[in-house]
């Protein structure tokens, strides 16, 4: 754990763990997916400095949420779906499907290797489906999903490619990591425009290579797990809205 500006990390978390993914709640806690033979959800407590399993699953974590309502969801990549369990419980309660038949497809119950996923105040589940390149939304209590970007959107203003993370902001914008394209796009009035990674695959400053997942704080600055390029880059708000400025005069593919 890394405080803003510092060039060594204030704090080492270690445990028997494969990390796959994280989220970190208000309080601190941070939900650890932890991969391969483990295949569950770890709680790492700010308060007790221990760690406690939360959700047992069959398949590794591509990505995690929790709620509002402290419901923990996880998407099983390998197993093509989406499930969540309730936090508050006193026992740990078995998994619920929240998307996906288990089997991977197109259809719009289907999932295929999901990753990101965003649960927003209406418990409306966005999940970015990557081998099928679309995020697709499920409203709260449907198994049904609507395609709400690529290119089998019902309005397609952009075509995706391997959609690894995805937030949604409070003015229901919609902001995606296109990781084969090495770039963040997010929506606005006009459709889809390219955020970050606007120049192509590489190494620069201003590029990516295969970034996973991504994260802003408070002023709106971006960080990005950058994987190929092995690092996390931050892109400062000015920047970023000067490329968004830029790029919306083309609606792009």
């Amino acid at each position: 754990m890394w405080q803003e500006k510092s060039v060594n990390p204030t704090k080492i978390i270690s445990s028997n763990f494969t990390p796959s993914s994280l989220f970190v709640t208000s309080n601190g806690d941070i939900y650890i997916g932890d991969r391969y033979e483990n295949q569950r959800v770890q709680r790492w407590s700010a308060e007790t400095n221990t760690f406690v399993t939360v959700m047992n699953t069959n398949s590794y974590c591509g990505g995690l949420f929790v709620d509002i309502n402290d419901t923990l969801y996880c998407s099983m990549k390998n197993h093509h779906q989406v499930v969540k369990t309730s936090l508050n419980d006193s026992v740990m309660a078995s998994n619920r499907v929240a998307a996906g038949t288990g089997i991977k497809g197109l259809d719009s119950n289907q999932l295929d290797n999901p990753f990101g996923i965003f649960v927003d105040v209406n418990f409306d589940l966005y999940v970015a489906d990557c081998s099928n390149n679309r995020v697709q939304l499920f409203q709260s209590g449907e198994l049904t999903g609507i395609t709400v970007a690529g290119g089998t959107s019902l309005n397609p203003t952009i075509t995706l490619l391997f959609p690894t993370g995805i937030i949604l902001d409070a003015e229901k914008y919609l902001f995606i990591v296109d990781a084969n394209n090495g770039r963040i796009v997010g929506s606005g009035l006009n459709g889809f425009r390219c955020l970050v990674g606007c120049y192509g695959l590489g190494s620069q400053s201003n590029q990516l290579n295969r970034p996973f997942s991504f994260s802003f704080d408070r002023s709106g600055n971006i960080f990005v797990i950058d994987s190929f390029n092995h690092r996390i880059q931050k892109f400062q708000t000015k920047e970023v809205t000067r490329i968004a400025l830029k790029s919306t005069k083309n609606r792009f593919a």
